[in-house]
């Protein structure tokens, strides 16, 4: 208190004896004054730098920084800045550090500019308008790549973020496909020896046939002698294979069983239809001499049927055999047919570059015909849960897939992923995000847009993104 009321009472005097000096037009030495105010100046109002030199600064206060001593252009010495004398390191005037602090605390790794600019410093700096740059720390997250919005813009503009879950994508592969018989159901009736066709039955192609069903009548020398042999057969304990003769040459069992009880051969032989189905093909007619293995009748098991689709090259990984299949048929509206998967054709068409996929179904009705154009819904996915997001969260640009991942307060940043199967409403990622990561599923565009703005501003100071 002492030695405040003397210093006010010295600039009393000397401000007294200054004016009486000028008035009196006396001679005043400046410099002898200030050599004696300096003298009478308290030590407490003297502030010395102090703390290691943190950085140089350009000697007019120019914002020109180095992190090394150096020189102007006109040689003269870039002015020292000490800890004590830099706000960031200045520990008098920073709060002081609780124990959570001193425990997190963490390297500088360089500073940004405060306005979110891509401009950044390896040591700390002010930017042309006197803010401070804002450190960032080891393990702190890099804020250059992410899109900010304000909150009233996100309602506006309608953005909405999900979680990325683990699911089991699906989806149905539609292709078009045509009606085809089984061929392992098709069928020839052939002799296997000579012989003249006395009457053929009234079936024409087309018309089905229960098997059993007589077809036509013949008569054959071969095989009238053994039927004599086997009716002999039946008269004497010799047995000499007389049976087994008509059974090569195709005669139902029926027929056979007739000529041993009866013990004698017919005149005309029926030869019955050896299975059920519908007339393909007929070619006996009555009177006329069929030789051995001439095609007689043709005939298809319609009971099963086969779908063969046309499916393009690129969908081929996500069909497996076994796989449901529902099949439509244009010229039967309302009708739903289900059957599996059978067998994926090795082969691709150099043409369409397609494959065929054939789907096996039941027809117990017979309303499936032979090149029926159809319509197949063959189900695909993955057998056990994956990473998934929903189809609007992926931008695909066509060099790359993108989604935002939300990391809250506004803050959105883009994520390049890999995709596996694309689902009817999901899609597996494969690589980038992991389930639990919110990401943005309504208005990405527009994150789009703004994230490509801000890639085109850091391009243009791609020299100053490094520190």
């Amino acid at each position: 208190m002492f030695k405040g009321l003397l210093f006010v009472a010295s600039l009393a005097v000397v401000g007294g004896g200054g004016f009486l000096a000028g008035a009196n037009k006396l001679p005043f030495d400046i410099a002898a004054f200030d050599s004696w105010s300096a003298e009478r100046t308290p030590a407490a109002a003297k502030i010395e730098a102090t703390g290691k030199v943190i950085y140089y600064r350009h000697p007019d206060g120019k914002p020109v920084y180095s992190a090394k001593p150096t020189k102007t252009e006109d040689g003269r010495e870039f002015t020292a800045v000490r800890q004590s004398q830099d706000v960031s390191f200045d520990e008098a005037k920073q709060p002081p550090k609780t124990a959570a602090d001193t425990a997190g605390a963490k390297k500088v790794l360089y500073y940004r500019n405060p306005m979110g600019l891509s401009d950044t410093s390896p040591v700390p700096k002010k930017d042309s308008m006197g803010m401070d740059y804002i450190p960032v720390f080891e393990g702190q997250g890099d804020e250059r790549g992410i899109v900010k919005v304000s909150p009233g813009k996100l309602q506006r503009t309608g953005v909405r973020s999900v979680a990325a879950k683990l699911a089991k994508i699906g989806r149905r592969i539609r292709v078009p496909a045509t009606i085809m018989l089984d061929e392992r159901r098709i069928g020839v009736v052939a002799m296997r020896t000579d012989a003249f066709i006395e009457t053929v039955s009234d079936v024409t192609t087309g018309d089905r046939v229960k098997k059993g069903d007589p077809l036509f009548q013949f008569f054959s020398k071969e095989i009238a002698a053994a039927g004599a042999e086997l009716a002999s057969e039946q008269a004497s304990s010799n047995k000499s294979g007389g049976a087994l003769r008509l059974r090569n040459f195709g005669l139902s069992p029926e027929t056979i069983q007739a000529i041993a009880r009866s013990r004698k051969v017919p005149d005309r032989i029926a030869y019955d239809s050896p299975m059920s189905g519908v007339v393909l093909e007929r070619m006996a007619t009555a009177g006329m001499m069929a030789s051995s293995g001439q095609l007689l009748f043709r005939i298809g098991d319609t009971s099963k049927v086969w779908v063969v689709a046309e499916v393009a090259e690129r969908q081929l990984d996500a069909i497996r055999k076994g796989a449901q299949a529902i099949v439509t048929v244009r010229s039967l509206p309302g009708k739903v047919f289900k059957g599996t998967v059978s067998l994926i054709y090795p082969e691709i068409r150099m043409e369409t570059r397609t494959a065929k996929v054939r789907v096996e179904l039941d027809n117990p009705d017979g309303d499936l015909i032979a090149n029926m154009f159809a319509d197949v819904a063959i189900a695909s996915g993955t057998q056990t849960p994956v990473v998934s997001v929903p189809n609007s969260a992926i931008i695909d640009t066509g060099d790359r897939q993108v989604v935002f991942i939300d990391l809250g307060e506004g803050r959105f940043r883009p994520k390049d992923v890999k995709l596996g199967m694309r689902g009817e409403e999901e899609t597996e990622v494969r690589q980038g995000i992991k389930a639990g990561d919110r990401v943005v599923v309504a208005a990405n565009f527009l994150l789009d847009a703004e994230s490509n703005l801000n890639s085109a501003l850091n391009a243009l100071t791609a020299g100053e993104d490094k520190p």
